[in-house]
């Protein structure tokens, strides 16, 4: 049977509908904000998937960085309780706890803030899609921290174009309830042999280098992370044991621990927190909070 006009019609239509909707990629999935504290944005389904057992550890056990401590809480207390409050750049030394400090400080101001924060990590790959999260987050009910761990740009990199617009907040201005902190092993994110790149080939060199310092300038608060010292290391050491209450006195381990530290030739809170998952592991411990 010959199709009607109208038969054909209404599958054109279809089809038509169909592309725009390929074009215009999958709608916002429905986020439960009570679902968890912690989520991960995962930009292909415009979803925010629940954490249900976030990697983080208490704020009590991050030691030897007591000032940036002190800051990174007050700021965030200060956004969780609805006060201005600054996009953090927390950059130095490797194995210093910078992501672990963002997650514990977190947790402690959710709880004790009472203010429902939330904490959103986006992977370094997907930076390109903040734009699509700001939409989404600005409708939350609640202040939310946006974590970009270990953040750093390569030569052909043009994502920080967007990382640059959600700090600036672009037409409508960043959301109130929003606000963004990063870590990074070095103060600029993208590397100096761009910059200088960018100036050999440009028709103004000092415009081009303006754009790219100018990425780590828009965070307004910078927390700088220096190697630790043998005693700030071994009170790192100490307060672990402490804390997991492992069945051991500090002066019959502290040479095990310097020697670890030597064997990888750095002394961190990274770690420190290797060294007590081996000592943990020899004496048949569980490390958490009812060892």
């Amino acid at each position: 049977m010959r199709e009607s006009k109208l038969d054909i019609l209404i599958n054109e239509m279809q089809k038509l509908s169909a592309a725009l909707d390929r074009i215009a990629g999958p709608a916002a999935a429905d986020n439960d904000w009570n679902a968890a504290d912690c989520f991960v944005w995962a930009p292909a389904a415009r979803h925010l998937q629940p954490v249900a057992r976030p990697n983080r550890i208490d704020l009590s056990l991050i030691t030897g960085v007591d000032h940036v401590r002190d800051i990174l809480f007050d700021n965030t207390l200060r956004f969780a309780e609805g006060y201005p409050a600054n996009n953090v750049l927390l950059w130095g030394a490797r194995g210093m706890g910078k992501s672990s400090l963002v997650k514990a400080v977190h947790a402690k101001v959710a709880r004790d803030s009472g203010s429902g924060l939330k904490l959103v990590e986006v992977h370094r790959e997907d930076i390109a899609s903040l734009p699509a999260l700001m939409d989404i987050l600005r409708q939350a009910p609640m202040p939310v921290i946006i974590f970009c761990d270990d953040l750093s740009f390569d030569h052909d990199d043009t994502s920080y174009k967007s990382l640059k617009a959600v700090l600036d907040g672009g037409v409508e201005g960043r959301p109130a309830n929003v606000v963004l902190y990063a870590t990074s092993n070095r103060r600029h994110l993208l590397p100096r042999d761009m910059m200088e790149n960018e100036q050999s080939t440009a028709i103004n060199p000092s415009e081009a280098v303006e754009e790219k310092v100018s990425l780590s300038d828009r965070f307004g608060l910078w927390l700088g992370f220096y190697k630790c010292s043998q005693d700030d290391y071994l009170a790192m050491v100490d307060g672990y044991a402490r804390y997991f209450r492992l069945p051991v006195e500090p002066e019959t381990f502290h040479a095990e621990a310097l020697e670890w530290a030597t064997t990888r030739g750095s002394r961190s809170g990274r770690v420190a927190w290797q060294f007590i998952q081996d000592l943990a592991g020899r004496l048949r411990r569980q490390l958490d909070e009812t060892a």
